[in-house]
Parts: structure tokens; C-alpha cells; sequence
């Protein structure tokens, strides 16, 4: 090799050293398409993120170093040629990978790499992929490729491989570089300084206090009316709809706006002064005299609890009048130190009377008019609709998967004193919005599907909030029954509703938090490999909150960016996306929204002819519970349709024609769910019907109950012989030969003349619910 040769290699050489340190990877530079630039790079190619860490007062938490991904890096990219083989001279592998071994025992490169957040997990991780990078690169950089020369040939000692080596985790782990940053990002201690338009007034906070049906929303709605503008915040688009409708027919223009569906008074679509809205859709930036926040203590709810705080704490309004349970007094007032606001407490007292009955239901055949059974369960809901009608009684029906206009529906049935309809049975969906004329409210069960603060299912008793939530139904101010009863289907139930009701509402303690979606393109921005996912998990292991707040569940928002991550969407579209409230329990539901986004990320219209096409529209009215769940799902993709078309009205343009066979859809499922019954009996009693289920596993003990093989006065031939051939639990013991057809007869008959003395038939009742509740209860513990 020529002299000059070996100076010109070595000047390379020098200047590759020198530069190294101080270039930022393209990794940590790069900002993914559709992001927004908020934080501006001083200067192209010299981004450089800080590596201090934060100096907050309260140091941060560690990181949950589980959510970081490594990113994978070519091998097969030549740095420098082959200068360092020119320097020295060809890598034994062997030899390498016993250096390599050597270095990951070392004890004290595994504390140094702790010191610069490289936990035992990452530290292994990131050994994994140096390893491989050293031993499969076809041409190293040529300065590390020296130092390995160096230490095979013992010139140099296995701990000069460090600085490679971080250089290589944080090029696979770009946040160990920007950790700083992203703490700040993800500080969530002071939301009240995230809007800085209300924090420019001083508001008046007003809080409405009092139980159910004690007026606190009346006198709120009333100032709200007599404001020059005002904006009302509700949890549900009925109770949007009633103030829409309340203030129009009072005179004052009022708007409606909910997330899939907005309403303006003015004819050429300009605001009205007064605005009804679902509470996620409020303004926080325009000027309003009076806004009114419905339910405030839902601020605590562990899904929805962050659209509370926001309106809280960002509405710019000179009066907020909140309204909700006393237990949020407290609360309200803290919160408001934060912003220097006072709080003016009016306290309600519940118009009308409730009183807890000593006795419990224990048998349908003790319904009366006025009567809500109320289940937290749509098989009990079929279960007891069943069975009331069976006894020549009608009933209506709601739960809340139904659409708005099918529970309106319902509801307007059972209140119209000429309809034959005088029992509802219902889930706790009636305990908000919804005006109803309950006699007496009594509880099928006391158990009920609740999400915990991890965000898993569990069954628990219910809580004294929700029981006085759905109690405060019976005897409304407004209807007809002015003094209300509660009480228990089951007997063993009644005790344990009266310790419930007994006890104070459990103070709230805490207001929900979100990411939003400026946070999470600041975070893409640091981290531009990283999964819409892994951001939101990063964000939030990395997240900062004080003593009142907590970060609300969001496991749905990343269940729906985990099944679109394979769709090419900007990252605002992807998180627009994601924040569809869509059940996903529903699995047409699921596979409707992957079509709409991998339709919109084609750039390709969803017009309404694709719709028809993909809900097979028209569609068939239903024969079954089956084909009812569908349509209630079909419903539910049109609501979906809407919701994306005020957020992308380019690509979802046919709003009015789906808004018009949603309407025809309403129409089909008020109808099938009239005729819930004749469904359920067309339905498979097994999968529909579990109770009855339980009755057929009694009946072949010897113990059969005779709700299920006879029928209302009247009725009795008629029903008999359709039971008996539509594969109801009769039928079912006379098909497997463990009931003659001339025994079930003879039973009809001692059931039917039991109708005089029903003792025995209770009995037999409670004690199978006492059995079934035992053996939940002992589950749960």
C-alpha cells in the first residue's frame, strides 16, 4: 500500500471518528407522513435530543421497558468499504463472537448500560441484535472493525466495544435518546393549563347537587334557556336530543350536535347562540354565557371520564353549571383550585319518594302495572320478556345496543296509559335519558358485568351509585306514579339491595385523562417506527399525573389501531380511526370498520351504493334474535358511516342517504323488537335462553318448573300446542323419551289448577335463584 494511500485512508478515518458523535441517525430525525411539526429541528440533520434526565421535583417513574420495539437495521450495508479490513486485516468470526460473549458477561458494561436506561431486558435485547450486526455485516465501520482487531490481537481490551454498542441500542431503541423529551410530552400534571382560552376568563362554577329526579338539571336547563348562548353537555344523544327539542319548543334556537348526526336551526346552516351536544363533542374554544355539564360524576369513569375533565376544565363559558351526585362536591371544589375558581353549591332533595319494599317479587306471576324488571343482561332480557308474555301480559323492552329511536319507541309504549303495555323490562340503559312512568323498579339480579381499572371483565355486585341511578326511576316527579317502590325479584336479593341502598356514595377522587392526538404525533415524531399502539402504551407508561387524575383505559382505541395497523393511514387519520366508538363485541361491526379504513386509505369514496353493497341493503325484517342482534350490528355500521363522514367529509359523502335507510332500519328493528317474544320462541331456547335452560336441568331432576309448559288464560290450548312443537323444554322432554305426551298433559293440568294456590311455584322459583346466586357468589370470591 502507497504512503499516500495510507494517508488518505487514515484522513477518512479521522474525519468518520470525528463526525461519528456528533450525527444524529436518520432514525431519530425521520417524521413519519401526516405528522405535524411541533417540535422544529434547529437545523437539518442536527436534531439532537437531549439524554439528561428529567428534573422534575418528583422523579419520574422507570419505564416499562416491555412496550419498547426494537427496530430492525439492515446488515448488509457497507459504512466505509473495506477500509478496515485495508488497515488491518480480515475478522476471525470465532473470534468475534467470543469477544462478544465475553463483553455481555461483564458486570460492569451491564451497570454502565443501566446508567444510560438500558434495563437488564433491554440490554439483552440490544446485545442480540449488536451481535448479529457484527457478525453478519459484510463490511463494519472501519473504526469498530479496528477495535475488534485490536482485541483479538490483544492490544485492546473488550470494554472499548461500549461506545459501539450504545450506539447500536439506541439506534434500535431511538427513545433511550429522546427520553427526556418524551417525559415532558407525556406530562399530564396541569390539564388545566392545556386550554388557555378559559384560563383567559374568570368562570363562575355553579354546581346543581342532588339524587335522581330532585330538579338539579331543571334549574341548570333554565338558566341555560334564559342565556344570551349556551352549550348543554350530556353523556347520551338523548338526553342531547331532549334539550334540543326542549329549547326549540321554548323559543330559543337551538342547535344539535352529536357524533354522528348535527342539526342546525338556521336554514343556511349558521350556529345557533345554544348548542346540545353529546359531551365529547363540545367546543372548548368557542365563547358561550352559560354551559351546562349533565352527569358530572361520570368525570371518574374509567372509558369515558377524560370528556368530563375536558369540558371542566376548557369550556369558555362566564357560568358552568355542573350537575350530578353530592359525592362530587368535594371533588369539583379541589379541581377547581386549579384553575382559581370558586364553586357555588346548590343542594336538591328528591321530589318524590321511594320507599324499599319488605317483600321481594319471587314470582312473575306477581307483576303489576307500572312494574320495570330490570336485568344486566340481554339473554335475561329475552329470558323475562319471554316468560311475562307467556302469561297473556305485554311488555316493552329496552337495553342498550338498541338504537335511539327503537328505546324513544319503547318507551313512549309503555308510558301511553290507552296501550295494553304496562311492563317494561329493561338494563340499567333506563337510568339516564329517558323519561318513564315506573311504579316500582325491582331488580332481577344485583350482579353485573363491570370493567375494572385494568380494563377486565369482572362480575360484580353492583354499586350504591349505580343502584340509586336505576332506583331513582321508580315515581318520577313527571309521571303519573308520585311515590316510587324498589325491591327484588328473589327473596335472598332483597337484604342485600337494602345494605346496598343503606350505605353513602362513595366520594370520587379522581378525573379521567386521554392522550391526545397533538401528543401522539409528538411522540411519532421521536419515534417514527413505533406502532399507533406502542405509542399510546409508551405514552402512558411514561405518563405523570398528580394525585387527582388518572389516565383513562384505552384498551378499545388500541384494539381498533392494532387491527388497521397493516393499512396505510397518516398517523391523524389512523388516530381518528381509532377513536370511533364502535362495539367490538359485534363482529360485523369489527369487519365493517377494517373495510371503511382500507377503502379510505385507497383514496376511494365510500358512496352509499358501497354501503347497500356491504350491509346487503335492503335488508330483511327479523325472523329471529339471531337476525335482530344483526340489524341492531347493521345499525351500528351506519352510526359508524356518520360519525367518520363529519370527520372526513371528502371520503364519506352520501350522509343523507344513510341517514334516511338508517331511519328505514330504526323502523324494522322497533318492529322486531315488538314482536320480541315470537323471536325468542323462533330462536334456539338453549343459546337465547339460559334460564329456561337451567329450568330443563331441573325438570329432568324431578323438580321441572311449569313456567315453560303452561300459558296465559285464554291462551291456553293454543300456546300449549305451539311450545310443545317449537323445541321448547316440553317439547325437548317428550323428544328424548323422559316425558309421554299423555304425562305432559296431566301436568299441564295440575299446573293449570295450581294457578289457585302459586305457593309451591314460588318456592321452587327462589329456590333455584338462591342456588344460582350462591354458586356466583363463590366463583367471584
Amino acid at each position: 500500500m502507497s504512503v499516500s494511500r495510507c494517508v488518505s485512508l487514515f484522513s477518512r478515518l479521522q474525519r468518520h471518528i470525528s463526525a461519528q458523535p456528533v450525527r444524529c441517525t436518520a432514525l431519530s430525525c425521520h417524521v413519519s407522513p401526516g405528522s405535524v411539526f411541533l417540535h422544529q429541528p434547529h437545523q437539518a440533520g442536527a436534531v439532537v435530543c437531549s439524554r439528561k434526565v428529567s428534573s422534575n421535583s418528583s422523579s419520574p417513574k422507570p419505564p416499562d421497558t416491555s412496550l419498547f420495539v426494537p427496530v430492525s437495521l439492515k446488515t448488509d450495508t457497507a459504512v466505509d468499504g473495506s477500509v478496515g479490513a485495508e488497515l488491518t486485516q480480515p475478522l476471525d468470526k470465532s473470534e468475534l463472537l467470543k469477544i462478544m460473549n465475553r463483553f455481555y458477561k461483564r458486570k460492569e458494561m451491564q451497570k454502565l448500560a443501566a446508567d444510560h436506561g438500558l434495563d437488564a431486558r433491554l440490554f439483552h435485547q440490544a446485545f442480540i441484535s449488536f451481535r448479529k450486526y457484527v457478525l453478519e455485516m459484510t463490511s463494519l465501520a472501519a473504526e469498530l472493525h479496528i477495535v475488534l482487531s485490536d482485541i483479538c490481537y490483544g492490544a485492546g481490551h473488550v470494554d472499548d466495544i461500549y461506545p459501539y454498542f450504545m450506539r447500536h441500542a439506541k439506534q434500535i431503541f431511538p427513545m433511550l435518546d429522546c427520553m427526556d423529551d418524551l417525559r415532558k410530552i407525556s406530562d399530564l400534571r396541569l390539564p388545566a393549563n392545556w386550554y388557555p382560552e378559559a384560563r383567559a376568563i374568570q368562570r363562575k362554577v355553579v354546581f346543581h347537587a342532588g339524587p335522581t329526579n330532585s330538579g338539579k338539571t331543571y334549574h341548570a336547563i333554565q338558566r341555560f334557556l334564559s342565556a344570551k348562548s349556551g352549550v348543554y353537555c350530556g353523556p347520551l344523544k338523548l338526553l342531547a336530543h331532549e334539550i334540543f327539542e326542549k329549547s326549540n319548543t321554548a323559543g330559543v334556537a337551538c342547535d344539535l350536535v352529536t357524533g354522528e348526526e348535527r342539526s342546525f336551526m338556521d336554514p343556511e346552516g349558521r350556529a345557533a347562540g345554544h348548542v346540545a351536544c353529546t359531551i365529547e363533542m363540545c367546543s372548548v374554544t368557542t365563547p358561550y354565557e352559560v354551559a351546562v355539564i349533565d352527569e358530572i360524576q361520570m368525570i371518574r369513569d374509567p372509558s369515558r371520564g377524560w370528556a368530563w375533565t375536558r369540558a371542566l376544565l376548557g369550556l369558555c363559558a362566564e357560568e358552568i353549571h355542573v350537575c350530578g351526585e353530592s359525592a362530587a362536591i368535594d371533588f369539583i371544589r379541589e379541581l377547581m383550585y386549579s384553575t382559581g375558581e370558586e364553586v357555588e353549591v346548590h343542594n336538591y332533595q328528591r321530589l318524590t319518594p321511594f320507599s324499599i319494599l319488605d317483600q321481594a317479587v319471587e314470582s312473575l306471576d306477581n307483576l303489576r302495572p307500572g312494574d320495570c324488571v330490570v336485568c344486566f343482561s340481554k339473554n335475561d332480557i329475552y329470558s323475562i320478556s319471554r316468560q311475562i308474555e307467556a302469561r297473556g301480559l305485554e311488555c316493552a323492552v329496552i337495553y342498550g345496543s338498541l338504537p335511539p329511536g327503537t328505546k324513544l319507541s319503547q318507551a313512549k309504549k309503555f308510558n301511553d296509559p290507552e296501550d295494553p303495555c304496562k311492563i317494561l323490562v329493561a338494563t340499567d340503559a333506563i337510568g339516564m335519558g329517558l323519561n318513564l312512568s315506573i311504579k316500582r323498579i325491582i331488580f332481577n339480579s344485583l350482579i353485573k358485568p363491570n370493567i375494572n381499572d385494568k380494563g377486565e371483565k369482572q362480575m360484580e355486585t353492583i354499586s350504591t351509585s349505580q343502584a340509586l341511578q336505576i332506583a331513582g326511576r321508580a315515581g318520577r316527579f313527571s309521571s303519573k306514579f308520585k311515590e316510587g317502590e324498589v325491591t327484588t325479584m328473589y327473596r335472598d336479593d332483597l337484604p342485600i339491595l337494602k345494605e346496598i341502598l343503606s350505605h353513602s356514595v362513595d366520594p370520587i377522587e379522581t378525573a379521567g385523562l386521554h392522550p391526545t392526538a397533538e401528543q401522539i404525533e409528538m411522540f411519532a415524531y421521536h419515534l417514527p417506527d413505533a406502532t399507533l399502539s406502542n405509542l399510546v402504551d409508551i405514552f402512558v407508561s411514561l405518563s405523570q399525573v398528580d394525585g387527582v387524575y388518572f389516565v383513562c383505559n384505552i384498551d378499545d382505541f388500541k384494539f381498533l389501531a392494532d387491527m388497521i395497523q397493516h393499512i396505510p393511514l397518516n398517523l391523524r387519520s389512523r388516530y381518528v380511526f381509532c377513536t370511533a366508538p364502535i362495539n367490538k363485541k359485534q363482529p360485523f361491526v369489527c369487519t365493517s370498520f377494517l373495510k371503511f379504513a382500507r377503502q379510505f386509505s385507497r383514496d376511494e369514496p365510500l358512496t352509499f351504493d358501497w354501503v347497500c353493497r356491504h350491509v346487503n341493503w335492503p335488508v330483511a325484517p327479523p325472523k329471529n334474535i339471531k337476525d335482530l342482534v344483526h340489524l341492531e350490528a347493521v345499525h351500528d355500521v351506519l352510526d359508524l358511516y356518520l360519525w367518520l363522514s363529519y370527520r372526513f367529509m371528502d371520503m364519506f359523502p352520501d350522509t343523507a342517504l344513510v341517514r334516511e335507510i338508517q331511519k328505514e332500519l330504526d323502523d324494522i328493528i322497533q318492529e322486531g323488537v315488538r314482536n320480541i317474544t315470537r323471536l325468542i320462541r323462533a330462536t334456539d331456547p338453549a343459546i337465547t335462553d339460559p334460564l329456561q335452560t337451567q329450568a330443563s336441568r331441573r325438570g329432568r331432576s324431578g323438580t321441572a318448573s311449569g313456567n315453560y309448559l303452561t300459558s296465559s288464560k285464554g291462551q291456553r290450548g293454543q300456546r300449549d300446542s305451539g311450545e310443545v312443537s317449537d323445541g321448547s323444554l316440553a317439547g325437548r322432554l317428550v323428544k328424548d323419551g323422559l316425558l309421554t305426551p299423555d304425562l305432559l298433559r296431566q301436568l299441564q293440568r295440575e299446573w293449570s289448577e295450581q294457578k289457585l294456590n302459586p305457593t309451591n311455584q314460588r318456592a321452587l322459583d327462589t329456590e333455584a335463584h338462591h342456588n344460582n346466586n350462591k354458586g356466583r357468589r363463590k366463583k367471584k370470591k
